[in-house]
């Protein structure tokens, strides 16, 4: 596997141990899991800063992560709880056990959605930056 796709599989492993679900690059499910669920994109790396001598390729990759909750009541408060569980996994060790240089999220700006028939959505993207260094391009 590339360092890209070991970092992103280790960042799913890690929002896996989290009480919602945890899919990775999935379309959203007709059924909501009732703990909330995480979708995470695999998002763009960007144009890297180049070093030469040695040859090195410094991203920072912006992955998505879609949180959704819905509940009819304390949507908010449970859409709280699971966001602060995703920093608080992340805060845990920046580097993904060395597999990154540096791991942050940006702060996500929420919206509810409303379901036909059923109780609204809460939902959010969150952008995760992934600092990381390659030997090259596709690498």
């Amino acid at each position: 596997m590339t360092p890209r796709e070991t970092i992103l599989v280790a960042l799913h492993a890690r929002l896996s141990a989290l009480p919602a679900t945890a899919l990775r690059g999935d379309v959203l499910p007709e059924r909501m899991p009732v703990e909330g669920l995480m979708i995470l994109r695999d998002g763009e790396p960007g144009a890297p800063e180049v070093t030469l001598s040695p040859l090195r390729y410094h991203y920072q990759h912006k992955a998505e992560l879609e949180v959704v909750v819905q509940a009819a009541t304390g949507r908010a408060t449970a859409f709280d709880t699971l966001i602060a569980a995703i920093g608080t996994a992340l805060d845990a060790d920046r580097t993904l056990g060395g597999l990154c240089d540096w791991i942050e999220a940006e702060a996500p700006a929420s919206v509810d959605l409303p379901v036909e028939g059923a109780a609204a959505l809460k939902a959010a993207v969150i952008t995760v930056i992934l600092h990381y260094t390659t030997t090259g391009p596709l690498a």
